[in-house]
């Protein structure tokens, strides 16, 4: 089974390795981080807007057949159908921002709202055209209408989404389908309409794969754009737009945001006496220290060199000590010689500093930092100024 997973993974997934927590990622959208849920949103809002604009003057043209087809009070509704929907898919296309707090959100309901129009138009034409009294012509036309909720399922395909989602989607959009089959008081048949069902599964899977392709692929691409190749923490550049973000987000909640500046101490002299895949070795040991004690939410940062910020929501001040008593008793590792890595803390946060904007934290981490350093290093300096030795107990 697992040499089957490595074939599959080699030659179906490569170039990028797919591992059992992205294969979560790909099935459900509770896997992805909130960057990759905010990148995603953003993909999933322009690719609607863009679709949008184009049916919001594509839909008005197919007027002109509607006209030439059908006789006047059915063409008349129709085009008002066609007017109606029209109005909808201009205003999906209309620019507008991406929403700071739930980007996400809004990408799921606009997307919901496309999708939703060629199904509603399709129950609603049956509604309005006769079945009973159509020629051949009316009739091939009111046909081409039964395929939309189809139309729907494929055009799925061109959306980063996980197979949930996807499913999600597809269950209203088959069931206005399977509506319309039994309109007019005609019965569910397997050898009249399975095949249509059939073919509207086959869609739904096809947009599973191309949408979890899609976002394998995005997520690969984001992951190697936004983290450092050494230590796989944030770049500086992807943890400003991170800290931006969520500063933004924790000064509309009222809610606090810390940062804690660390500077690994004496690491010059690990590159100078062991050489730089020591130093290098000793990064990696403290990003992978630093992981196991930060929460899920938190992000760390490779600030530059040695210095890295981890970025803390929701962290007042007073919880400080705690979370450093849990870094002591994790430790950063060791150096070449086998002495403890150690390393000096500047931490601010957001109400206890009243700091207004992120540059404000960021700086004022950096401060202490250093005050932590001139104090002896081995040490956190906090809020009011308030220093917590970092020192392994004996």
């Amino acid at each position: 089974m697992k040499k089957l997973w490595n074939t599959i993974c080699e030659h179906i997934v490569a170039p990028t390795q797919l591992s059992r927590e992205q294969l979560f990622g790909l099935l459900t959208p509770f896997g992805r981080s909130v960057h990759m849920r905010r990148h995603a949103a953003s993909v999933i809002i322009a690719r609607v807007q863009l679709i949008s604009a184009l049916f919001a003057v594509l839909v008005p043209l197919w007027a002109v057949v509607d006209l030439l087809v059908f006789e006047g009070y059915t063409a008349f509704w129709l085009v008002l159908l066609r007017l109606g929907a029209a109005g909808v898919f201009a205003a999906l296309a209309w620019p507008r921002e991406v929403s700071a707090s739930r980007p996400y959100a809004q990408a799921m309901l606009m997307l919901l709202i496309m999708l939703l129009v060629p199904p509603m138009f399709y129950l609603a034409s049956l509604q309005i055209i006769d079945q009973a009294l159509l020629s051949d012509g009316q009739r091939l036309v009111a046909q081409l209408y039964t395929f939309m909720p189809t139309i729907v399922l494929g055009g799925l395909a061109i959306f980063p989404l996980t197979a949930l989602e996807i499913l999600l989607f597809s269950v209203p959009v088959i069931g206005v389908a399977m509506v319309g089959m039994v309109s007019g008081g005609a019965d569910l048949a397997l050898d009249q309409h399975g095949a249509a069902l059939w073919f509207m599964l086959m869609m739904m899977g096809v947009s599973m794969f191309s949408g979890m392709s899609q976002s394998h692929y995005m997520e690969s691409l984001v992951y190697r754009a936004m983290t450092d190749p050494l230590t796989g923490a944030y770049t500086r550049r992807s943890g400003t737009e991170a800290l931006e973000l969520m500063y933004r987000l924790s000064s509309m909640s009222g809610k606090p945001l810390a940062v804690a500046f660390f500077d690994l101490d004496n690491f010059k002299s690990i590159n100078d006496r062991h050489g730089h895949d020591a130093g290098d070795q000793a990064l990696c040991t403290l990003v992978e220290r630093l992981r196991q004690t930060l929460r899920r939410g938190d992000v760390l940062v490779r600030w530059g060199g040695e210095e890295f910020l981890a970025i803390l929501p929701e962290m007042p001040a007073e919880q400080m000590p705690t979370f450093l008593g849990r870094l002591r008793r994790a430790g950063f590792g060791d150096r070449p010689d086998g002495r403890p890595l150690t390393a000096s803390i500047g931490v601010a946060e957001s109400l206890a500093d009243g700091a207004l904007d992120w540059q404000t934290l960021v700086e004022l981490a950096d401060q202490r930092m250093y005050q932590a350093k001139r104090g002896g290093r081995d040490r956190a300096v906090l809020p009011g100024a308030v220093e917590v030795p970092l020192a392994q107990p004996a």
